[in-house]
Parts: C-alpha cells; sequence; structure tokens
C-alpha cells in the first residue's frame, strides 16, 4: 500500500549554513577560563522556563501550569546510563517499566506519563518536536499500539535541564501532547565541559555496563559564537532472572534455558549544538545528532530432541539441545535541526526554523532456523534478515512573539503567532525470504523466534500537515495572570482539528497561589498506527479450516485501509480528542520550603487501539468475502487498529523541597514528591455493523485485558519519592526511596480461567526501592561510589499460569525491572 506524498519543506537549504558554521572555528581562539562548578544544592525559584508558555519571563514559581525543573546535576545523581530510567527515579508521574522477550519492545522501551500512552507525551528538545522512533509496540507490553519517541537518543551528558509539564499542551504544540510536554534543553556556550567515565554491574553477577562521555564547547569567530560537542559510546550486557523449566524432574534437569532480562545493547551518540551571531540582533543556531544502538534481545527456548516432549524431529541435525533465537535490532537515529532567530528594534521577537529526524531498524534473527525451509530445501539459514522499519519527520516553523502595552491593561500582553508545516513518513521493507517462508508441506515456517516482514507488508507512507496558533499571556493584575491559546491543524489524512486551552492563577499573597487550567488537545494516529502491518502464516491441511481448502493463511495486522480491513468494519482513524482540567496550589511557608499539589482529570475520546482478531474462515465470512471479490482468501484472521474506546484519567501530583542551609555543617536538600493515577476505561464502541451480520467472528474492539490493563491498572496507581541530598565540604551524599504502588495483570477474557488451576489474574503488591551514592570532589574531579536498589527489591514473582512454567518468573509490568541491585562507579573531570 502507497501514500506517497512528493511534497519537500525547504529543509535542504538549511544544511548549508550548518555546514558553514563548523567553518567559522577560529584555530586561534583563546583558551577558556576555567569555571568553578555552579552551586545547585538548593533550588533556584527564579528559574525562567520556556515550557508552556511563550513569555521570555515567566519563572518555575509563577508558572500558570504545573512543571517540573530537572537540572542536569539531579539527573547525573542516578546510576543509570539512560535518561528515561533517571527520569522515572525522579518524577513520579512518570513510569519507564523494562519489558522483556517481547520482540521489539525492549530496543525502543516506552515511557508513560500520567498513566496514559507513550505516544500521549510529546518530546521536544530546544522547543523543536522530536521524531517518533520506527517501532510500533504490538506486542503484550504497557504502550501496546503505540509508536513513541525514543528518549534514549539524546544522550545524558548534553543535557542542561529538562522542563516536564504536567498539563495537556495541544494548543500550544499540537499532536501528542495530551499527558503533556518532556522538553530537553542543551547544554550551550563555549565555555565548561567534562568528561567522564562511569561503570558497574548488578549484584546477581551480570549486566555489566560502562560508558565514557564527553562534553565541551569552542569558540567560533572570537566571543561571535559557540559550537558544543558531545560524544558517547557504552556497552550494556545482557541480565538473566529466568528459572528451569518446573513441569517434572526431567525438565528442571535441562537447566536453565530462557532468558528473561534486559537485553545486550552498545550504542554510540554524537551531538552538536551551535550558535552563532550573524547580525546586531540576529543569530543562526542549530543542533542535531547521529546515533546508533546494537541491541540482542531473546525470544522464547525451542527445546530439542533432548527434552521429555521433543520438538520438530528437524531440529536433531542443528540444535539436538534446542536453541535460543535471538532477535537482533541495529538502530540508526538522526536528526538536525536548523535556524534564524532575532529581536527587532521595535520589541518583536521572531524565529525560523526547519527540522528533520528520522530513525531506522534494521532487524535480525540469529541463532534460529526455519523449519520448513530446512524441510523443502535440505538446508537453512541460521541468521536471517527480517526487514526495516523506517519513521521520519520534516518541519518548518516560524515563530513571533511581542511583549505589547495594552492601555486598559496594567502589565504588557505577551502576544505570540505562527504557523508549522509538518511532514511525516513511515516505511516497511520487506525481509529475504528464508526469514518468512512457509511452503506447502505444514511444517512450521518463518525465522523462529521471529518472522520477517513478508513483500505484503512493505509499506511507503507519507502525509502532511498545517498548523497556525496564536497565544496571549498576561499579569491582568498584580495577583492575577492568565493565558489564552488557541491552535488548528489540518492533516492530509484525518482533516482538520482546533485545540483551545485557558489557564489562569491567582497569588493571594507572596507565598501562596491557585492555579488552574482547562483545554481541549488531540493525538494524531501515528503514520505506525495507519499503515504497519506483521503477518505470519501457516500451512494448514485439509479439513483444519472448515470450508477452506488446504493452503498458506495468514494471520495477524492489517492495516486499517487495507481491502479485507475495510470489508470487516475498519474505518479510517480518527485523532483522539481530550479535555483536560487541572486544579492546583502553590504554597511557600518559608524561603527554605516549597509546597505544590495539583489535580487533574483527562478525558480521552476515540482511544486508538488494536481490535480483538476476527476469524475469517467461517462460511459466512467466506462467502461475503467472496461476494466482495475476495476469492482467493489468504487469511484464516486479521485484526486492526480502532478508535476502540473514551477513557478518564483522574489523578493528583504532589510535590515539595525544603533546603536546610547549617553553616559549617553543610546543607541538606530534601524532596518529597508523589503521583496518584487512576484510568479507567468509560465506553468501549460498539462492534462493527457488518460483523454482526456475519455471525460469530470472535471480533471485541478491545478484550478484557485492554480494557482493564493496558489502558488502566497495568501501572502503579501510586508511586511516591523522597529523596535526601547531603552537602559538606568536598563530600556529596544522595539517598532516593522510591516505593511503587500496586498493579495488576489481567487475562484476556473471563473464558481464560481454568477452574482447575485458579484464577490468572495477578495483583502486584507495592515494593520500595532504596538508592543510595556518595561523591567526593577534589578540585576538578568528582568520583562517585553508589547502589541503585541497594535493598535488592525484587516485584513479586509470577503465579504458576503466568510463568510459562516457571521460566519466566517476573511480570514484564515491573514498573521498576526484576534485575535487582546495582553497584556501580564514576570518575568525571570538569572545566
Amino acid at each position: 500500500m502507497n501514500n506517497k506524498n512528493t511534497s519537500h519543506p525547504p529543509l535542504r537549504a538549511a544544511l548549508l549554513p550548518a555546514a558553514l558554521l563548523l567553518a567559522l572555528a577560529s584555530t586561534g581562539a583563546a583558551a577558556q577560563d576555567a569555571g568553578a562548578p555552579s552551586d545547585q544544592n538548593a533550588k533556584n525559584l527564579q528559574t525562567v522556563i520556556v515550557t508552556g508558555t511563550r513569555a521570555d519571563n515567566r519563572t518555575e514559581s509563577s508558572s500558570l501550569t504545573p512543571i517540573d525543573v530537572v537540572p542536569a546535576s539531579v539527573l547525573q545523581q542516578t546510576g543509570t546510563n539512560d535518561l528515561p530510567t533517571a527520569l522515572a527515579r525522579i518524577i513520579p508521574s512518570l513510569n519507564f517499566p523494562r519489558p522483556a522477550a517481547a520482540d521489539t519492545a525492549d530496543t525502543q522501551r516506552p515511557a508513560q506519563l500520567r498513566g496514559l500512552s507513550p505516544d500521549q507525551v510529546l518530546v521536544l528538545v530546544n522547543g523543536k518536536r522530536w521524531h517518533p522512533g520506527a517501532i510500533l509496540l504490538n506486542n503484550g507490553v504497557i504502550g501496546r499500539g503505540s509508536q513513541p519517541v525514543d528518549l534514549n537518543t539524546i544522550p545524558v551528558s548534553a543535557i542542561d535541564h529538562i522542563e516536564v509539564l504536567r498539563d495537556g499542551a495541544s494548543a500550544q504544540y499540537g499532536s501528542d501532547a495530551i499527558a503533556g510536554v518532556i522538553n530537553v534543553i542543551l547544554k550551550k556556550g563555549a565555555k565548561g565541559g567534562d568528561v567522564e567515565l562511569s561503570g558497574g554491574q548488578y549484584t546477581a553477577g551480570d549486566g555489566r555496563q560502562w560508558l565514557g562521555s564527553a562534553d565541551f564547547g569552542i569558540p567560533l569567530n572570537g566571543d561571535r559564537g559557540w559550537l558544543r560537542f558531545t560524544l558517547e559510546h557504552g556497552n550494556e550486557d545482557h541480565t538473566n532472572r529466568a528459572g528451569p523449566d518446573d513441569r517434572s524432574p526431567a525438565w528442571s534437569a535441562l537447566g536453565v534455558n530462557f532468558r528473561q532480562g534486559d537485553p545486550w545493547v552498545r550504542s554510540s551518540n554524537l551531538l552538536l549544538n551551535a550558535q552563532y551571531d550573524i547580525a546586531p540582533g540576529v543569530e543562526f543556531y542549530a543542533f542535531g545528532h547521529f546515533s546508533r544502538r546494537n541491541s540482542t534481545s531473546p525470544a522464547f527456548f525451542r527445546y530439542g530432541t533432548n527434552a521429555p516432549s521433543p520438538n520438530n524431529p528437524l531440529i536433531a541435525g542443528l540444535y539436538p539441545d534446542g536453541f535460543l533465537p535471538l532477535e537482533n535490532a541495529r538502530s540508526n537515529d538522526q536528526s538536525l535541526v536548523a535556524g534564524v532567530r532575532g529581536k527587532t528594534a521595535g520589541g518583536w521577537r521572531w524565529d525560523v526554523s526547519a527540522n528533520y529526524g528520522g530513525n531506522r531498524v534494521a532487524y535480525q534473527t540469529v541463532n534460529s532456523l526455519n523449519y520448513a525451509y530446512l524441510h523443502d530445501f535440505g538446508s537453512t539459514p541460521t541468521a536471517f534478515d527480517d526487514g526495516i522499519l523506517k519513521a521520519a519527520q520534516q518541519s518548518f516553523d516560524i515563530d513571533i512573539a511581542k511583549d505589547a502595552n495594552v492601555g486598559w491593561l496594567p502589565n504588557p500582553v505577551t502576544i505570540a503567532f505562527g504557523a508549522q508545516y509538518l511532514r511525516q513518513t513511515y516505511g516497511i521493507d520487506a525481509g529475504s525470504e528464508p526469514s518468512w517462508y512457509v511452503g506447502t508441506s505444514g511444517t512450521s515456517g518463518g525465522a523462529q523466534g521471529f518472522a520477517g516482514w513478508q513483500p505484503a507488508n512493505a509499506v511507503d507512507a507519507a502525509r502532511h500537515d498545517v498548523a497556525e496558533y496564536i497565544d496571549f499571556e498576561t499579569n491582568l493584575t498584580d495577583k492575577l495572570g492568565g493565558s489564552l491559546a488557541v491552535r488548528h491543524e489540518d492533516y492530509s489524512d484525518f482533516g482538520s482539528t482546533t485545540s483551545g486551552a485557558l489557564a489562569t492563577r491567582y497569588d493571594f499573597t507572596d507565598r501562596f497561589a491557585l492555579r488552574g487550567s482547562a483545554s481541549t488537545g488531540f493525538r494524531a494516529p501515528s503514520l505506525g498506527q495507519e499503515y504497519f502491518s506483521q503477518i505470519s502464516s501457516l500451512y494448514y491441511a485439509a479439513g483444519t479450516l472448515p470450508g477452506l481448502p488446504a493452503g498458506i493463511y495468514n494471520r495477524g495486522l492489517v492495516p486499517v485501509g487495507s481491502r479485507i480491513a475495510s470489508l470487516l468494519g475498519a474505518q479510517p482513524l480518527k485523532p483522539e480528542k481530550s479535555r483536560n482540567y487541572t486544579l492546583g496550589a502553590v504554597w511557600s511557608p518559608t524561603d527554605a520550603l516549597t509546597l505544590s499539589l495539583d489535580v487533574y482529570q483527562i478525558d480521552i475520546d476515540n482511544r486508538i487501539a488494536l481490535s480483538g482478531a476476527i476469524s475469517t474462515t467461517t462460511p459466512a465470512v467466506v462467502a461475503y468475502l467472496a461476494a466482495n471479490g475476495i476469492t482467493r482468501l489468504d487469511y484464516s484472521s486479521v485484526n486492526y487498529f480502532t478508535n476502540a474506546a473514551d477513557t478518564r484519567t483522574r489523578g493528583a501530583d504532589f510535590v515539595g523541597t525544603y533546603f536546610a542551609d547549617f553553616g559549617n555543617a553543610g546543607s541538606l536538600t530534601s524532596t518529597l514528591s508523589a503521583n496518584y493515577n487512576q484510568n479507567r476505561v468509560t465506553r468501549v464502541k460498539p462492534n462493527p455493523a457488518v460483523l454482526g451480520t456475519l455471525g460469530n467472528t470472535g471480533f471485541v474492539r478491545l478484550n478484557r485485558q485492554d480494557i482493564e490493563g493496558y489502558l488502566a491498572n497495568s501501572s502503579p496507581r501510586s508511586k511516591l519519592i523522597w529523596s535526601e541530598q547531603y552537602d559538606l565540604g568536598h563530600w556529596g551524599f544522595t539517598g532516593t526511596l522510591t516505593r511503587y504502588g500496586r498493579y495488576t495483570n489481567y487475562v484476556s477474557s473471563l473464558a481464560s480461567y481454568n477452574p482447575g488451576k485458579g484464577v490468572v489474574d495477578q495483583t502486584f503488591g507495592p515494593k520500595w526501592v532504596l538508592d543510595l551514592a556518595g561523591s567526593y570532589r577534589w578540585q576538578a574531579w568528582t568520583f562517585t561510589l553508589g547502589v541503585d536498589n541497594a535493598l535488592d527489591t525484587y516485584p513479586d514473582r509470577n503465579i504458576a499460569n503466568n510463568s510459562n512454567h516457571g521460566t519466566l518468573p517476573y511480570s514484564t509490568f515491573s514498573p521498576f525491572g526484576y534485575n535487582g541491585a546495582y553497584a556501580y562507579g564514576k570518575v568525571r573531570y570538569s572545566w
């Protein structure tokens, strides 16, 4: 299926000034003075924010909406090397599970905000939209059906701070900002830099990791500009918490053959950030990156001829003792943003920019075989090229703002308006024939572990969007502030939509304020949700499928616009529409103590999800499809994406910080933050009318696991983080205690209950996780030792029915993984 759009925004023109910028570096630049590290022990309440506002003087302490500002120093206090894991240990409303043995899910793990879908949070870098990953999550993991941004493409060492807006922001930024916005602000300037080497491993003896990074700047043409480099390279060994098969002593004697844990990963990342004054009041800026990640994760173990119940006898010649298929993903990610901005004599601030980002993931299955290929040709590859997923976006943005004086208002009004052209593409390249070959013998076909994409899956799709917005923001009185935003979008594939937002804040005193907001929002269906497909093929003998002859039949996910999907009730996807309401209070009873509490409700209509499977082998369906031109039926069942349900999210966020200065005895920064979040499906849309006339096709818009689990209770309902940072002279000590609340794994239907074995739903109890670290600063050096999960806490084990005979003892929904304690060390040199 093709949906080509050949129009391109003028991005190539932006490459020339980016290349010229590199030539401006002065070879005779003077050496920079070594600056002392800034003191960040106390929270700076006057931090100017750029997220959720287009005023140039709005601070974190005066924000109209709830926002967290996370400095780089706080990110570095965690032992992890990846960004989403660090954020999840700092922000209670953010969840980052660590799925394993879930095909593509552990290559680009999804992050959630407020328990919503990973693609309902917008990611910005320096205020510019970041591109989504190429992977669409279609297995049984949190975020099922989403095409999220890969946060791990942003190196932690390049970050100055992060602003997390916990409010709907579609009216300001467009699609995906239903749950909120994560805006990553990069380090700037030519001065300063650091080199760091970190390493560690889990106390269970595996998962050894190391990461080397460098971040530094150089001046351009004296003091007219700067160019900043960030380089990272690292390696993570896999972990394994699988158990032996417990069906009998004979099975257990085979030992641990499965693998459940983190994948093996090797990654490299280069990020550039630059700025140059090209005229008084006019500056050119650019930033971009290239990253490469090579990861390998396991599929399920295939038993050999030595097992009590032998596998396919064809295995004997290659893997008599069985084999563990491994799925290798090679991800290349790149981006470039270039623009010109300035300020006129009349006070107008303007910014014109072009933005490109893309992700390409090539899949390979190794340590495997294709039984059908082996049967038909006498040999089989053991490594298979499964295909390539590609996603990219380009945008051209114009943003204009001014603080205008209005005679009847006491304070200036920030007027901001602009436009954006956005083009997005998505593609699938088919794998090699041995990766998906089935044959006609009835022997199992396709590469064991992960069968490749077939030629029928290949797609090259594109769409574009034109958006316009206008914002107003002011302090109506010395105590009352407010903002109003309206944004209109027109997508080439589903039409137009308009979003609006209103926010107010009233400061009763200098220390106490109430704030509230109401907004509408939307999320455009991703191109992956519109065009992704994945087919598994099986050979069925005569009589296996009633009414159908022997042959090869496909089952799996088909594009919503395909012929068979349309005949079976699929409709073009519509955008998800939201209504967000937030009410909060900010209180600073003393200069050292700041408290905030925000309650919220998010209603979302037309949630996009994967449907249940539709059987296509019943006589009524076969006759119906034949009457509509599909006489050569090659599917046994299909499913597709659909606007399945409406949901409601209710919750509360609390943040409290206290700074105590003990003089010669040091200082203590205390932070207590918590989130309570409840998701509920309020309505499931009825089945397509055409399916009602075809009898029992097995179709449901959402199954029980979706309704009760993925869209509701598979993430912890509550999360609390208590953090202490104590500094004394050259020493610094950090302790963080996190409580993860209950979550539940639901079966797909009540019919899945087994009266002989009991209920297979499982609720996992709350867990406390303690992270500890200590640092010593000597001149320009910082030495750190730490232990994440110091108490070696594990989630509850899966009950017997959910553990695959004991081989997979832990739930993929665990919010903190199941690797146990991780000990690490870091050495950093700063200047």
